[in-house]
């Protein structure tokens, strides 16, 4: 197996790993839209409590992988480079918007008072999750746009090959008629 097939793979896991992740903290985070501060500071602390280390060990080798197999096939001229750049470019935008806005919010969040949120824990929240939003709109992205590089590269493959087969089928065959 190639180096390239090895990133591809672990690039579309940690990727599909870490959207999936990011998927699920959304659907809870706005089902906790309807409940009172202390709940939501609850939950948010219970959240906080691994799920920053989920996202590490999901995004950087995610980020890694893609960045590594987007160099090899940009010197490879490969077709699939412009997918795999994109890829990148939303991964490292998930990167950057975690450090600029999430990461800040959750170390603020984790001294919150379940009993005694902030007065203003709602505004807070709402930038936290319109943040989660771009973080998880982007990787899934990623994902999509791996995925898509991952069957060009597949349909690629298996049609040259299978092109120098049809071709060869059918001179061979037209010249025996």
């Amino acid at each position: 197996m190639s180096i390239a097939k090895v990133l591809r793979a672990a690039s579309l896991l940690f990727t599909g790993l870490f959207a999936g992740f990011l998927l699920g903290v959304l659907v809870l985070e706005n089902s906790l839209r309807g409940y009172d501060a202390s709940v939501y500071t609850q939950v948010r602390k219970v959240e906080l409590d691994s799920l920053d280390t989920l996202a590490s060990v999901t995004l950087i080798p995610a980020l890694v992988s893609t960045l590594i197999l987007a160099v090899l096939t940009i010197r490879a001229r490969g077709n699939d480079r412009w997918l795999l750049l994109a890829a990148f470019a939303l991964l490292a935008l998930v990167f950057v918007t975690s450090l600029a806005i999430n990461l800040p919010i959750n170390g603020d969040q984790a001294d919150w008072s379940v009993q005694a949120p902030p007065s203003d824990w709602a505004s807070v929240r709402d930038r936290w999750q319109l943040a989660h939003v771009v973080r998880t709109v982007s990787a899934v992205l990623a994902l999509c746009s791996l995925t898509a590089a991952a069957v060009s590269e597949t349909v690629r493959r298996n049609t040259g090959a299978g092109s120098d087969r049809v071709l060869l089928g059918s001179t061979t065959g037209s010249s025996q008629q």
